[in-house]
């Protein structure tokens, strides 16, 4: 099968690449669309230096083999993280968090920039019939914001910034707006801010803005730098949640933490059921998050696109 392949930090378009034979408790899934996420633009750069296989892990796309026939011709998207089911953090903690667990694309397990993909049933989700590929597509990075939610419960009063107009940030910065949130979505050039300033949402300029100015900061820089900003605007007392993951170290002085008192919380990955929900009832812009399309074929020049500052969702389809 076509597969769009990473070795070394290499991307190789291979046309004869094994397709994948699923596990009695897996599924075969013909994949309609997928999309490049920054996780994916750092892979290559070295964030996971030891992965060598197939990309990808959003994607949408149609049952074709499975040892349960009600799955077959379901169209579907999943969820990334595959448990061992039988340790303790499996059964505390859920997949996200096991220690032998397989990422979809990220570790241990094949992607989606393939004609084909094996997912295991537990982790399908049905895309309900009035939400096209193009929207559903958005389930995984949507889940991810929404998982925000379900850590932290910020107070109505609380002044929220979410500093990153990027892929996620957009998203992230939409959902905490339509649960009531003061939010404002911070950037570094006014252009990248013009698309969330149409939907109505308050942007601005980190620059623009003093230290301490926020209670309540989402880093979703995907960068060393976007770490250092959120830090001086969080206020003593407040609460950061990190979203970005890069290829290399920090260097960010982190007394202020201590010393600030400031919390802190790592967020992942999230609830795909909500996501579906919040897409089927067309709360949120994603048309607009939309950059390009390629197919398949042309993978390695979507992943050129995708680096191009200004670019936010790239599709692929195979």
């Amino acid at each position: 099968m076509l597969a769009l392949v990473c070795r070394m930090g290499q991307l190789v378009l291979q046309r004869d690449y094994p397709e994948p034979i699923p596990q009695s408790d897996e599924v075969l899934v013909r994949v309609t669309l997928a999309g490049i996420c920054a996780t994916d633009l750092e892979i290559v750069k070295g964030y996971v230096p030891d992965f060598s296989g197939v990309l990808g892990h959003e994607f949408v796309g149609v049952v074709e083999q499975a040892a349960d026939s009600g799955w077959l011709g379901q169209r579907v998207v999943a969820s990334i993280n595959s448990g061992c089911q039988t340790c303790e953090t499996c059964h505390k903690s859920g997949p996200e968090h096991c220690p032998n667990r397989r990422s979809l694309g990220i570790h241990n397990q094949d992607g989606v920039f393939a004609e084909y993909v094996v997912v295991p049933v537990r982790n399908l989700h049905c895309v309900p019939d009035d939400v096209p590929d193009e929207r559903a597509i958005f389930t995984e990075p949507l889940a991810a914001a929404l998982r925000i939610r379900e850590q932290i419960v910020i107070r109505p009063s609380a002044k929220t910034a979410v500093i990153g107009p990027g892929r996620l940030g957009l998203l992230v910065a939409q959902v905490l707006h339509l649960a009531g949130e003061d939010v404002t979505l911070l950037g570094r050039r006014p252009d990248s801010l013009a698309l969330p300033a149409s939907w109505g949402l308050s942007t601005g300029l980190t620059t623009n803005y003093a230290d301490n100015w926020f209670d309540f900061v989402v880093e979703v820089t995907g960068n060393e730098a976007g770490l250092a900003e959120a830090l001086r605007l969080v206020r003593p007392l407040g609460s950061l949640v990190l979203k970005s993951t890069f290829a290399g170290g920090s260097q960010v002085d982190l007394t202020k933490i201590v010393v600030g008192e400031i919390s802190v919380t790592g967020s992942r990955c999230g609830p795909f059921a909500p996501a579906l929900r919040l897409l089927a009832g067309n709360a949120l812009d994603t048309a607009s998050l939309i950059t390009a399309e390629y197919s398949l074929a042309e993978a390695t020049a979507a992943f050129v696109r995708a680096a191009q500052p200004g670019v936010v969702k790239v599709l692929i389809r195979p």
